[in-house]
């Protein structure tokens, strides 16, 4: 017989239920709609640090923390936490067995599909690209945050993680994220903008930067969309050079453009931390060749570019959107999250 340890819904000394054929099962029954959807969060975007998880669903981080470690102790989710040189880093949450069976069978595919293996779910710990892949997505959480403080007034609909934006557009374009934010600021019509998301983290030549606008080129040139390509740079100082960069000749293949800047469909933008109080909705992004102001998130789309909302660039509605075998989910979290008969809102709850 099995030891008592090892029996499902047993505790193991580290605090985390033991491995085995009925723990999915288990943990489907104690999953809210929030929960099954940040799995479906982590498993798009690979890695969201605590801080991440609680602007994108929470109200404070201990909430955020208090729910992670339920999804940790039932293995639907693993954790680490990098080492830095000073001080100390918050978790860091990957999809773990019992989450990715849950969403494979939920969706009708393998854990394989998902692009899950237990013996490398852990492997982006040791990555050299994990700060820059944290970095991208604190990007898209901090607009799911000022969407959520908006009352309303803003939201972040549509959010692609690289893997999916390199399933859709590898062959041209391989942006680190995809996104569409809409706006109502008062006293303006409503804006739309769809963009590409370039993070920069200081480590690449600008040369190489600037080289990258090549394949949107030809993207905008098969799709016929002029969807606005932001690079988000760690200091102003980096920010002044690529703007140099910009303004001198485009890159190599590239016709008809006088400058960097002056792609034909290839709107360009820059911003960095700190420019606007606002964080990347604000008034934070200044477009390449024009000397100002900044604009805010939502003023950058060309004039009647943006699509209809349930579409990407270039690409029709699809159920399996960007050419992954799974559902890209809404950056927006689900309105009612409680197991049935609990609290409703207002009658106490852990946000």
């Amino acid at each position: 017989m099995p030891s008592s340890s090892a029996r499902p819904g047993r505790r193991r000394s580290g605090g985390r239920v033991a491995r085995s054929p009925a723990l999915a099962a288990e943990l489907s029954a104690r999953l809210t709609a929030r929960d099954r959807w940040l799995l479906r969060m982590i498993c798009e975007h690979r890695v969201l640090t605590t801080g991440q998880v609680t602007q994108l669903a929470f109200g404070t981080t201990r909430a955020a923390t208090a729910r992670m470690t339920v999804l940790y102790q039932y293995r639907a989710v693993d954790r680490f936490q990098p080492l830095v040189s000073a001080g100390s880093s918050p978790l860091h949450f990957v999809l773990d067995e019992s989450g990715a069976m849950l969403l494979a069978e939920e969706d009708g595919v393998t854990t394989a599909a998902l692009g899950w293996r237990r013996d490398t779910s852990l492997a982006i710990a040791l990555s050299p690209r994990l700060a820059h892949d944290t970095g991208a997505n604190g990007f898209f959480t901090a607009l799911a945050a000022a969407a959520r403080a908006s009352g309303g007034r803003a939201a972040l609909e549509c959010w692609w993680g690289e893997r999916r934006c390199a399933s859709a557009w590898g062959e041209s374009a391989r942006p680190d994220g995809y996104g569409r934010w809409s706006e109502q600021v008062p006293g303006q019509p409503p804006g739309v903008a769809d963009f590409f998301l370039e993070y920069d983290t200081g480590t690449e030549t600008l040369a190489r930067v600037t080289a990258k606008l090549a394949g949107y080129a030809a993207l905008a040139a098969r799709t016929g969309i002029a969807t606005p390509v932001l690079f988000w740079v760690p200091s102003p100082r980096r920010e002044a050079a690529l703007r140099a960069r910009l303004d001198g000749p485009p890159p190599p293949g590239i016709r008809n453009a006088s400058a960097a800047s002056r792609i034909p469909g290839v709107p360009v933008a820059t911003g960095t931390p700190g420019t606007s109080p606002d964080g990347p909705p604000g008034a934070a992004w200044l477009p390449a060749g024009s000397p100002g102001p900044r604009r805010r998130l939502a003023q950058l789309a060309p004039p009647g570019s943006a699509p209809a909302a349930g579409s990407a660039p270039g690409e029709a509605p699809a159920w399996h959107a960007g050419g992954l075998p799974w559902q890209p989910p809404s950056p927006v979290a689900p309105a009612w999250h409680a197991l049935p008969g609990a609290p409703r809102p207002g009658q106490g709850s852990d946000d």
